[in-house]
């Protein structure tokens, strides 16, 4: 990370040791042993030596991340609060944490605790006044059949034909991740032909998703073993065709059309009537794109908010044209006009 160029990366996802702190074998009822995860990469000496770690490799990524990137860290309960109070010590600022539910966890074979069935994941953009950070939300609740993406993602882990096992039936990683959470990762947060950058690699989940998606991806990894079968999956993997990675657009990122345009467009007249969401409140439009309504004049935002006796208001979805009988929002003679500027 420190040979690589300053504000590069539009995107991080790292899924960094955990620090377990395992203690001695852990056995089912029936005594067989469970593969838990006791990699040596995962011990450190103390929580002085992770909390050290943690802020070397962080303070790496602030630097690499563009001035509008964001950055995803995936933790349990052994080490996602530290983490995430390291982070807001280097001026990351934390837009969510979002808990990745699992759906077929691994039981409590003792007994002693709750089943531990979710996984923590922090994402952040670089500062606190980042504003132009890339998230999709329109695209995200296509993809949730219409509803708004909670930040709860029941999700299973890796098991099946995806978990990568050696010859004789052992994991080839104890902490692989499904790709069907760095999909939605990358979805939520990334464009075609940003920059994916991955410090802690593994088997190459992060870079097998992020050539399907089009993006560009760099990868990390300190073990050999790992190193060549991330290379041999990502290999294996094809990129969609171009025009499948398209995804719905946010209307906030949309070009601005003011109100004067749809005077301009035809779509409205000076003089029209415009009428509130309930019918209730009325105001004539003036043929310099403003409303009146009695006494009161100036944006269909301002007037739309006296009117109501409110603060606010979005005057593109509150006030209704009457076309043929129907109550048509501005919204939707906006769209009219984005659609002819874009033909």
């Amino acid at each position: 990370m420190s040979r690589m160029q300053s504000r590069s990366v539009d995107l991080i996802f790292a899924d960094p040791p955990y620090n377990l702190q395992l203690g001695g074998s852990l056995t089912r009822p029936d005594q067989t042993s469970v593969n838990a995860v006791d990699d040596y990469w995962d011990n450190f000496e103390s929580f002085r030596a992770y909390d050290s770690f943690t802020r070397a490799w962080l303070l790496s990524a602030r630097r690499l991340l563009k001035s509008d990137g964001t950055i995803w860290v995936m933790g349990s309960y052994h080490n996602v609060f530290r983490v995430g109070a390291i982070m807001q010590d280097l001026g990351f600022w934390i837009l969510n944490d979002v808990v990745w539910r699992k759906s077929n966890p691994m039981p409590n074979f003792k007994g002693r605790r709750f089943q531990n069935a979710h996984e923590t994941l922090i994402w952040a953009c670089r500062d606190k006044g980042a504003k132009r950070y890339t998230f999709n939300y329109d695209a995200l609740k296509v993809f949730n059949d219409g509803i708004q993406m909670r930040s709860d993602w029941l999700l299973p882990i890796c098991g099946g034909g995806e978990r990568l096992r050696t010859k004789d039936g052992m994991k080839v990683h104890s902490t692989q991740k499904p790709i069907g959470l760095l999909y939605r990762v990358l979805l939520a947060s990334s464009k075609p032909g940003d920059v994916v950058l991955d410090p802690f690699l593994g088997t190459g989940t992060t870079g097998v998703v992020a050539k399907r998606l089009g993006r560009c991806f760099i990868g990390i990894e300190r073990i050999p073993k790992y190193v060549q079968i991330a290379r041999e999956r990502i290999d294996s993997t094809s990129m969609a065709d171009s025009k499948a990675l398209d995804v719905t657009a946010s209307k906030c990122s949309a070009p601005r059309i003011p109100f004067g345009s749809l005077l301009e467009f035809g779509l409205i007249k000076e003089g029209e009537w415009l009428s509130g969401s309930s019918a209730k409140h009325k105001a004539m439009v003036r043929s310099d794109g403003s409303l009146s309504a009695g006494v009161h004049s100036g944006s269909i935002h301002k007037v739309g908010a006296i009117v109501q006796g409110i603060e606010s208001c979005n005057g593109w979805r509150f006030w209704h044209a009457d076309r043929d009988g129907a109550a048509i929002p501005l919204d939707h003679l906006r769209d009219k006009v984005r659609e002819q500027l874009a033909s």
